[in-house]
């Protein structure tokens, strides 16, 4: 391998690396899968680590008679929401906190409220996300989204929270991915996640693009035809190289 090619190859590693310390965790729960599609969606864009919150009783219908169950659910919490009793139970999670700077929340609807076996998760784990950033994306066929708000506020009560928060609406799922774009954009996510925005630079012809894989992309600057996610910007003349992160 000569000179040249060791060279880039460490400018990529460095770049990738980052972010190691600024990590973020996203955590979800999806009955229909509206949330998980969004999620999807989420994870093409940012690298981070995601937990899918699952229920202990499994074969739950939560959508019969008219979502009863999940009203049920919805108003033991409510009742008593200090006590570990009016959660439901869910799947074990193994998690350290203190590996992260930020925790996108990804939540369903249900009843006014976040779905409630991501409470129990929150619940569990929200004093443990003091000052860390939080991000809340919420998920709903219709009506607003300020008891998700006000429940993700009570259960994390000393979280960072940014400053706007994401509602997708079921009927805008297939387009979460722009809407996802441009709230992170909103948020600064670049600016607390450790990316370097370096689309307005004026880079050199001979820009190389690669991913976190250290996979070449293309030898061009221009991104328009790029899917959104996270890239590794290499650029090079005859005495310098120079390699960022970027979030596209």
């Amino acid at each position: 391998m000569n000179t040249k090619r060791i060279l880039l190859t460490l400018a990529i590693i460095a770049a990738t690396c980052m972010t190691m310390s600024a990590k973020t965790l996203v955590v979800y729960y999806s009955f229909t899968n509206n949330v998980h599609r969004i999620v999807t969606a989420l994870q093409s864009q940012i690298d981070a680590d995601v937990i899918r919150i699952e229920p202990a009783e499994k074969g739950l219908d939560y959508a019969a008679n008219h979502y009863a169950l999940g009203s049920e659910l919805i108003s033991a919490i409510r009742a008593n929401p200090d006590n570990a009793a009016s959660y439901p139970a869910i799947d074990p999670v193994t998690v350290n906190l203190d590996e992260y700077d930020t925790v996108i929340v990804a939540a369903p609807l249900w009843w006014g409220n976040m779905a409630a076996p991501l409470q129990t998760f929150l619940f569990r784990y929200g004093k443990e996300m003091a000052d860390k950033n939080i991000g809340l994306i919420v998920s709903s066929a219709s009506g607003g989204i300020s008891g998700v708000v006000a429940d993700a506020h009570r259960l994390i009560p000393q979280g960072k929270f940014l400053t706007e928060n994401l509602w997708i609406r079921s009927s805008q799922t297939s387009n979460a991915a722009s809407m996802i774009a441009e709230w992170l954009d909103k948020i600064g996510y670049s600016d607390f996640a450790a990316i370097t925005d370096v689309m307005s630079d004026g880079r050199p012809d001979n820009t190389r693009i690669f991913d976190l894989s250290g996979n070449l992309i293309q030898e061009s600057a221009d991104m328009t035809s790029l899917p959104h996610g996270i890239y590794v910007v290499t650029s090079s003349d005859e005495k310098n190289m120079s390699s960022k992160k970027i979030i596209w």
